[in-house]
């Protein structure tokens, strides 16, 4: 059995960073949850976060979402209307947009977007010996630079799908409305897309978001802070992205195969 171990000390070493970010992604959760864990100055960097990533993120999320309402919407009506189907338009939009494209595209562009620049500046801060002053100042860096920021990206990408999802649905609708190919008044058209929508969605749109978001905080502050030269940050920076769409990759066909098989 001596051929094995060499296979057992490559998949553990393999498994070795994963385990290492969820138990970052862990404490974080572990630390937000204690109220000993917000000092002023911990609240201003989450304040930033949010700030940063979901309300200046959100305007490039609508317009995402408006042009991806327009081919969405406007396609799924226009056949279903010529099968004689449209009542399975509201369960279609909710697989669509609700279960896959909101929260993935949300999640890719977030990546894009503060990913990288939250690596890029943690690794500043490293190479500008600013973690080691906050240490040697008796502060812990996972409290005052990883968290606020790991959970900051958990919020920020949950809220930009709810607004994704809507975005999309009503500028589909509204353009569907004006090429006369929408499902009948507005009422109708909601009450198609509540009826499609089950608990079960709820939970997998909970169950892609807040894993994928604080994943991506983790891999962004681990790569950030794993940083040892200025030369060094560009490359933080692209490993955040190869890393965290892995992540969220992996996470969304788990969650999918777990809820609906």
């Amino acid at each position: 059995m001596s051929f094995l171990a060499p296979i057992g000390d490559y998949a553990l070493g393999k498994l070795r960073p994963i385990r290492y970010l969820v138990s970052i992604a862990s404490s974080a959760v572990a630390l937000a949850v204690q109220p000993r864990s917000w000092p002023r100055s911990v609240r201003r960097v989450l304040a930033r976060q949010i700030f940063f990533t979901g309300v200046q993120g959100l305007g490039f999320i609508l317009a995402l979402a408006f042009f991806v309402g327009l081919g969405l919407v406007t396609q799924a009506q226009f056949w279903m209307s010529r099968l004689g189907t449209s009542e399975f338009l509201g369960p279609f939009l909710v697989t669509v947009v609700f279960r896959e494209i909101g929260p993935l595209l949300v999640s890719l562009v977030i990546i894009g977007r503060s990913g990288t620049a939250i690596a890029t500046e943690l690794g500043g801060m490293v190479v500008r010996h600013e973690v080691k002053v906050l240490d040697a100042q008796g502060l812990d860096p996972m409290i005052y630079l990883v968290m606020p920021r790991v959970i900051g990206l958990a919020v920020s990408i949950f809220a930009l799908t709810i607004f994704f999802a809507l975005a999309a649905l009503a500028s589909g609708y509204f353009f569907a409305r004006l090429m006369s190919i929408a499902p009948g008044s507005l009422e109708l058209f909601l009450s198609s897309i509540l009826n499609g929508l089950t608990p079960t969605d709820i939970i997998n749109l909970l169950a892609k978001t807040i894993p994928s978001g604080l994943m991506i905080g983790a891999i962004c502050c681990v790569e950030g802070l794993g940083v040892t030269d200025v030369t060094e940050i560009p490359q933080a920076a692209t490993h955040t992205v190869v890393r965290a769409n892995t992540a969220v990759f992996v996470i969304y066909a788990a969650v999918s195969f777990a809820t609906y098989f």
